[in-house]
């Protein structure tokens, strides 16, 4: 197509608008847009046809046998459970020599510590209560507070507390607090 005919079909594509008027002339670019856009539409659709008739995957085999679940505890099991994690009083002391060990092993001070034993009746749980003032790096404090804890199961640490003289220093005092939860020796039943 040459300018002389691209200029003669304009002038009639213009003439034709004046004709018909302004609401032919949207109405026919509207159908020219709708029919560019339907001839888009169909290549994709197509593809989209394609993917959706592809087979699905085979869904996983059920299993050969149903695995029930077991029944939850009593409160006979549970209370059982919770008196079975229990230390024992006897080997309190030990328990000490545990937490001095681990004090030694992360590098902190530890001189002496504040001891006191404890009973609640409601329930026959003896405890052991343990103030250790302890000195040395920040890490290390946190790093003895938690080996303490793996190492004695039945220990709650009740508090931490530091305390520094000077920004500068890099040693930290600090006072750690556990509570050991302690049962009594099971009494042995003679036959």
């Amino acid at each position: 197509m040459n300018g002389a005919q691209l200029s003669a079909w304009l002038l009639h594509a213009r003439l034709a608008l004046a004709r018909g008027g302004m609401g032919a002339g949207i109405a026919i670019v509207l159908c020219v847009l709708g029919a560019g856009a339907w001839a888009w539409l169909l290549p994709q659709r197509a593809a989209q046809a394609r993917l959706t008739a592809q087979p699905l995957p085979a869904p996983a085999p059920a299993p050969a046998t149903l695995v029930a679940a077991a029944p939850p505890p009593t409160s006979d099991q549970n209370l059982a459970g919770f008196y079975d994690v229990l230390g024992e009083k006897r080997y309190a002391e030990q328990q000490v020599k545990v937490l001095f060990d681990l004090a030694a092993k992360t590098g902190l001070t530890l001189n002496q510590g504040e001891y006191q034993f404890g009973y609640d009746k409601a329930s026959r749980v003896s405890t052991y209560r343990i103030n250790l003032p302890v000195k040395g790096p920040y890490q290390s404090i946190w790093q003895f507070s938690l080996l303490a804890l793996r190492a004695v199961p039945f220990a709650a640490l009740d508090e931490v507390s530091f305390r520094r003289d000077a920004i500068a220093d890099a040693a930290v005092e600090a006072r750690v607090r556990f509570t050991l939860y302690l049962k009594d020796a099971e009494p042995v039943v003679a036959p």
